[in-house]
């Protein structure tokens, strides 16, 4: 009997075949298997959200997501929310409104605010902060991602 396990994931659009330990979480698989290192190890314990990727279109923490349970799934980090070197629409509105500061918390950030957006196009602020409050943020103090996310909503319009 193996400990190991072949994974097939779709991977920011590209599919890739992992074999990993059965205990494996997916921030490991993403990070030291496939060198994605966008989603960051915070917590470790599914409290902070550095670790946010979007699994079929949900986002989840990847530090307690198992590879093994992620089979056939469709995975984006924040490497493939970019298309062709153009930032995406939350990126841009956080690099418009200077929402960036260490960045930490950035890519856990973008995944959730893209989550939110696509389940509710134009939140007001509350849904915003709701959308968001599973993602910690060190710095900023919110605003500034709040301001973001709303401008993401509105088109990059300021």
């Amino acid at each position: 009997m193996s400990d190991s396990i072949d994974i097939a994931l779709t991977v920011n659009k590209a599919m890739r075949r992992v074999t990993v330990p059965a205990g494996e979480t997916l921030l490991e698989t993403l990070r030291e298997r496939l060198a994605l290192t966008g989603a960051k190890r915070g917590c470790n314990q599914g409290v902070c959200g550095a670790c946010t990727v979007s699994v079929d279109g949900r986002p989840v923490r990847g530090c307690l997501s198992l590879t093994a349970n992620c089979d056939g799934a469709d995975i984006v980090t924040i490497e493939g929310m970019a298309t062709d070197g153009t930032l995406g629409r939350i990126q841009a509105a956080l690099e418009q409104t200077g929402a960036v500061q260490c960045g930490f918390c950035t890519s856990g950030m973008v995944i959730a605010a893209e989550a939110l957006l696509r389940t509710n196009p134009n939140p007001d602020v509350a849904a915003v902060q709701a959308g968001i409050s599973g993602n910690l943020c060190r710095c900023s103090g919110y605003r500034t991602i709040v301001d973001a996310v709303l401008l993401a909503a509105a088109g990059g319009r300021g």
